[in-house]
């Protein structure tokens, strides 16, 4: 059956794997719960369990589209200053070479120069948010990376190639934070991020897909854009999600408020 398309919230660092007594299992504060609720219950949510997951996450840049070729990747602990335990977490997901080259193609016939990676481990935009939701880790994954320059129009445009995986499978999974400032913290922010939010809703549940596609676009004229992403790698992963899903219904699939910030998932599909 057909896949949707999803921009997920990965949370902040290891939030949701705070707990030193259980590092396995979910333990966070509880204004994490909401969010991490939303990501537990995700894969019940879906037509049928996915062959594949195709992730972009936030974290990840290159000068060009990069595809991730490797077939047991590690994991890139790539947070800072949080306690020892969650620098031995584990999420043993395959990799999927197969699909990878699929992808690469589909980049190409598309006009993307496409770079090839294997070496990379899966990083915290990924099993952060993959390990609430896919606790056995065993679904493949196959990591793109975020195309440097974060030129809305070519990631918007790479989804538009990639989708055709949907119907073979594969859910593709844009991972970032709809809010994502890190000097905003209690309730100093908390009335602009939601203007924002809500701005940025209305965009991306356009029900017009090429009007949507334009107003995503042009996040950055949306009220409080620049406060709400000083640099955008945490947005950039919703466009690919968009052209993914770009012929289908959009809805907000979740919306949450942590540490001031207002913060949302969208569907397509």
């Amino acid at each position: 059956m057909k896949q949707p398309s999803l921009y997920i919230p990965h949370g902040g660092g290891p939030c949701f794997f705070m707990d030193p007594s259980d590092p396995d299992r979910p333990h966070s504060d509880p204004m994490w719960h909401p969010m991490q609720d939303y990501l537990a219950g995700l894969f019940a949510s879906l037509p049928e369990k996915p062959r594949a997951l195709l992730i972009v996450s936030g974290h990840w840049e290159e000068p060009q589209f990069t595809v991730h070729h490797g077939g047991r990747p590690s994991l890139l602990f790539d947070y800072y200053n949080f306690p020892p335990h969650t620098y031995t977490l584990r999420w043993d997901a395959p990799g999927d070479p197969q699909l990878a080259d699929r992808m690469d193609a589909l980049l190409r016939k598309a006009g993307f120069p496409v770079a090839r990676e294997e070496e990379r481990g899966w990083d915290h935009g990924v099993f952060i948010p993959m390990k609430v939701a896919v606790p056995g880790a065993d679904i493949p994954v196959v990591q793109l990376s975020l195309k440097q320059g974060l030129d809305p129009a070519a990631h918007i445009a790479a989804g538009r190639a990639l989708a055709p995986l949907r119907d073979e499978g594969v859910l593709i999974i844009g991972s970032g934070m709809s809010f994502h400032n890190m000097r905003v913290r209690g309730h100093d922010g908390t009335g602009r991020a939601v203007e924002w939010d809500d701005a940025l809703t209305s965009a991306v549940t356009d029900p017009d897909p090429q009007r949507r596609a334009a107003r995503v676009a042009a996040w950055d004229r949306l009220p409080y854009a620049q406060f709400a992403h000083p640099r955008e790698e945490h947005l950039l992963p919703l466009m690919v999600a968009l052209g993914a899903g770009a012929g289908d219904a959009a809805r907000l699939d979740h919306r949450s408020a942590v540490i001031g910030w207002t913060v949302s998932a969208y569907r397509f599909g």
